[in-house]
């Protein structure tokens, strides 16, 4: 559900930077004042997780579409509507910036879409509402379900509204909307099984990383850094491995763009949408999740790479500037605490 520059005006783009760019600065007031720094570390690591998630893309069996995880309500969960809002926040810079996964003029429309509507929709208003202070498996499997199917609704019903208003008018409302809703119906309900397992993890292996002081939690069988290393070797295995395997069919948005227009990329009209592609094409250093090949080296014969060397360096790379750039924002927001962890 990453959006194209194509896809939204500058006007468009800019407001959604603006309130993007206002919530990360509310966000980060927030946990400033709250974020215990115990959780600093897993910040981090459910940035790169997160990051590697997000290169699975799976099937959406007889549709020819594909779609992967949002990740923004496991965040919210684990962290806190707060602090999961920048964690997405930073896994959408680093794809921007250095994989060209999503456009730079788009890039608060993404951050909105991906973060606003699950840690502060979904998670308060459906997940806590479902599991409360009493969690149980079937608890967390219903809330999580519920939560990331309506989450990726408002999130996928956003994309629609801001390429309406940005006037793009080979995408008509009704026929994007009756597109784009149901296929993330199907991607959310993956989504809400993901989410189950990993809380379900955490919460039976140590409870007190979700605050959970019910009677009814089980007692702790990991260090919170315990879980945190689990994690990070997960992330690890899915970015460096698992990602070999994702789908190749075009993602919900890019399947619904191909219905619309016969096309799954839409032409930039704007001058703007030009020069931020450039700035794009150089930051990005693993673009589209491959390496980079020279000129020279593709016209000669028999020097194709094998592509899951450029998948898995980067999803390694990616993983690791997520969980930098995270707990960098973590520690420079951190409240200290008299724990460890």
């Amino acid at each position: 559900m990453h959006m194209a520059d194509a896809l939204i005006s500058p006007a468009v783009g800019g407001a959604m930077w603006a309130v993007s760019a206002g919530l990360i600065g509310y966000c980060s007031k927030k946990v400033k004042e709250d974020l215990d720094e115990r959780k600093v570390p897993l910040m981090g690591v459910m940035g790169a997780f997160i990051f590697a998630a997000q290169m699975i893309n799976f099937t959406i069996p007889a549709t020819g579409s594909s779609g992967h995880l949002g990740g923004g309500l496991i965040l919210a969960i684990l962290l806190g509507p707060y602090a999961a809002f920048l964690v997405i926040s930073s896994v959408l810079v680093v794809q921007a910036l250095f994989f060209a996964d999503g456009g730079l003029l788009a890039l608060g429309c993404n951050i909105f879409n991906l973060g606003f509507f699950p840690a502060f929709v979904a998670y308060p208003l459906i997940y806590k509402k479902i599991v409360k202070d009493s969690a149980s498996p079937g608890r967390i499997l219903t809330g999580s379900l519920l939560a990331a199917i309506i989450g990726l609704q408002l999130g996928a019903f956003g994309v629609v509204l801001e390429t309406l208003c940005s006037g793009i008018t080979s995408l008509p409302f009704t026929t994007f909307v009756a597109l784009m809703q149901p296929i993330h119906l199907g991607i959310g309900i993956v989504e809400g099984l993901v989410t189950a397992a990993v809380v379900s993890f955490v919460w039976k292996a140590n409870p007190e990383i979700l605050d959970l002081k019910a009677s009814t939690a089980p007692s702790p069988i990991m260090h919170a850094r315990q879980v945190a290393i689990v994690l990070l070797v997960a992330a690890a295995f899915t970015g460096g491995f698992v990602s070999w395997f994702a789908s190749e069919h075009p993602d919900g948005l890019e399947w619904a763009i191909e219905k619309v227009t016969g096309k799954e990329e839409l032409e930039n009209a704007y001058n703007i949408q030009d020069a931020l592609a450039q700035l794009q094409e150089k930051s990005a250093f693993l673009p589209d999740y491959s390496l980079k090949v020279s000129e020279a080296a593709a016209a000669q014969p028999g020097q194709d790479q094998d592509p899951r060397l450029g998948t898995s360096v980067s999803g390694i790379v990616g993983g690791f500037f997520t969980l930098c750039l995270a707990v960098l924002v973590g520690f420079a927001l951190k409240k200290r605490s008299a724990g460890s962890w």
